[in-house]
């Protein structure tokens, strides 16, 4: 008599269904209610308003300052991935712990925080203010935020592929004469690059999204310091909906092909990492 194992885990028709649901339900008919409302308006229509002075400006603006932030995240990010797990020091629990503080501050609160810190009369604004930098109301205070909103993604990248890394490759390399530097950049570097890319994607796809933060610092200075999320509410309090929509959908394929991007060269590298061609 043949005896079958039965999984107590629901089977695969069950879990897809739930799974394609709630897909749906959170991100499918959400996105999908982009394109319905940018497709009311003519395609000329569609690149008259992405193309306006001011939405490009706002454009230039949010993809310049996520690039940047983007890029601090990714050095910064791996530098502090490295000491949390490299070293032992007093209250190392407490600062991993604060490394998720981002994700759950409420981003209104870290916006004003931020600006109370960096205006000219804050405790840092008011430093910086001393030889002629200005940092809030600016594209600088812009990036502030968004390194503080993004960091977190990149830490939490690289931070469990530098616990599972194997220190025989290093060990070994020491053993032959290597330098510190060396061994880092043959050894170690080549393994967290697909992991830091992982974190620079997420990074630069929710620092280009951002509003809550950003909106306080900013200023909102129209062709210097205004982001296309703005311009997005803006055109939302006109009840401009197609307009609204139609910025948003170009927001939305800048992360899609940013986030394919990255993931193509993650997949690439794991390859290479593994022996493939």
């Amino acid at each position: 008599m043949k005896r079958t194992n039965r999984s107590v885990i629901p089977g695969f028709g069950l879990t897809t269904g739930i799974t394609l649901a709630i897909l749906s339900v959170v991100v499918l008919i959400p996105l999908a209610s982009l394109v319905v409302f940018s497709a009311q308006m003519s395609f000329s229509e569609i690149i008259e308003t992405i193309t306006r002075d001011r939405v490009l400006s706002s454009f230039k603006v949010s993809f310049v300052t996520a690039f940047v932030a983007s890029l601090i995240n990714a050095v910064m990010g791996v530098v502090l991935a490295w000491v949390l797990v490299k070293y032992t020091f007093p209250l190392k629990r407490l600062i991993d712990g604060m490394i998720e503080l981002p994700f759950a501050l409420p981003t209104a609160v870290a916006g004003i925080a931020l600006t109370a810190l960096t205006a000219d009369t804050g405790l840092i604004g008011g430093f910086f203010a001393k030889f002629g930098i200005k940092i809030a109301f600016t594209q600088i205070g812009i990036t502030v935020a968004l390194v503080f909103i993004g960091i977190p993604f990149v830490v939490r990248a690289v931070q469990p592929v530098l616990e599972k890394l194997d220190t025989a490759y290093e060990e070994a390399a020491g053993v032959l004469g290597a330098s510190r530097s060396r061994i880092f950049w043959k050894i170690i570097f080549p393994e967290i690059v697909p992991a830091a890319l992982t974190g620079f994607g997420l990074a630069f796809g929710r620092c280009l999204g951002e509003y809550g933060s950003v909106v306080f610092i900013a200023g909102n200075k129209p062709f210097e310091t205004e982001i296309a999320p703005l311009i997005i509410m803006s055109e939302l309090q006109e009840y401009d909906y197609s307009s609204a929509t139609t910025i948003a959908l170009v927001m939305l394929v800048a992360s899609f092909v940013t986030l394919f991007l990255v993931n193509l060269i993650q997949t690439r590298n794991t390859r290479i990492l593994k022996g493939g061609n």
